[in-house]
């Protein structure tokens, strides 16, 4: 994490992070409070964003909790015009937020986790994008950076669900980048690579995690692609 004796590089920006109470999303959140971004947190699971928002504010830090269910496009309506009243504003959205689902064979797979696959992974994001839009294009450096993964284009067996997710949230991002190119509002993919998280144990249970790197460790992507000086848009980017 950043000396909080250096320049901040998100100084008084306001920021939403997807999947903020654990993982990578978690660990970015805290990097870009500590890099002076307000940071609105948002994931289903209240005590795990109770914690991030302790570390937030023990580090001299800002947070505002935001409990919300990505499956119930209802509750993604809301958050556009909520921000907008609370803050008056959004700078930065990372959406981070995914689930695994089961790794099977496509032919035997279970239609429920498709689905469910789908709805958070895509569809959530579709909807966020929707909310959103207007609040970002308004930032004077609007920045939105949607993680994928490199399963996206593997075709390994079994992961059809996540990897057909993941390639079409690809595409979606990057019709969205080419959408608002006239805009200050820069959208840009990022792929975190193999990292420590419970996701990455779940799909390689006999895995050591200690020969992973642990998501602070590639935050400093996140805050490059959040910065209001960077320029790149609609790029996939590998986390350094």
């Amino acid at each position: 994490m950043t000396n909080r004796n250096s320049a901040q590089r998100l100084a008084g920006r306001v920021a939403l992070v997807t999947g903020a109470s654990r993982g990578i999303g978690a660990a970015v959140a805290k990097a870009f409070a500590a890099e002076g971004a307000h940071v609105i947190l948002l994931a289903r699971t209240v005590g795990g964003l109770e914690e991030v928002d302790d570390a937030i504010q023990a580090a001299g830090g800002t947070a505002t909790l935001l409990p919300l269910d990505l499956t119930k496009p209802e509750q993604i309506a809301a958050i556009g015009p909520t921000v907008a009243e609370r803050f008056k504003r959004l700078d930065i959205l990372v959406a981070n937020a995914a689930i695994l689902g089961s790794l099977s064979p496509v032919a035997l797979s279970d239609p429920k986790i498709w689905e469910s696959v789908m709805k958070v992974n895509v569809l959530a994001n579709y909807h966020l994008i929707r909310t959103l839009d207007p609040l970002l294009r308004g930032s004077d450096a609007g920045r939105a950076i949607f993680v994928t993964s490199g399963a996206a284009h593997m075709r390994l067996p079994f992961w059809g669900a996540y990897a057909a997710s993941k390639a079409a949230l690809e595409e979606m991002v990057a019709t969205y980048a080419e959408e608002v190119a006239y805009s200050p509002l820069k959208v840009n993919i990022l792929n975190p690579g193999p990292v420590r998280t419970a996701m990455r144990a779940e799909a390689f249970p006999g895995e050591d995690p200690l020969t992973l790197r642990p998501p602070e460790s590639i935050v400093e992507s996140f805050i490059r692609l959040a910065s209001p000086l960077q320029a790149e848009t609609g790029k996939v980017v590998a986390a350094a």
